[in-house]
């Protein structure tokens, strides 16, 4: 029983300090874009090239061009 004067107390505080840091991270934009980084993560636009050692962006047109002189 006198482990509840303890714990009661604890919790409030806890409580108190969940909803600070909840309010502050909201305040400060960390929930503003939710699904940005997953979607940046599938869409991405670079392409290894190992002759060369780096990524190049992607050119849609000029990999068609080369498609269609292959076939």
């Amino acid at each position: 029983m006198e482990s509840i004067y303890i714990l009661i107390p604890l919790s409030i505080i806890l409580a108190f300090l969940i909803g600070y840091f909840f309010w502050w991270s909201g305040k400060n934009g960390q929930f503003d874009d939710l699904e940005g980084p997953a979607h940046r993560i599938i869409m991405d636009d670079d392409e290894y090239h190992p002759e060369e050692g780096k990524s190049k962006p992607v050119d849609s047109a000029a990999e068609e061009k080369h498609d269609q002189r292959q076939s």
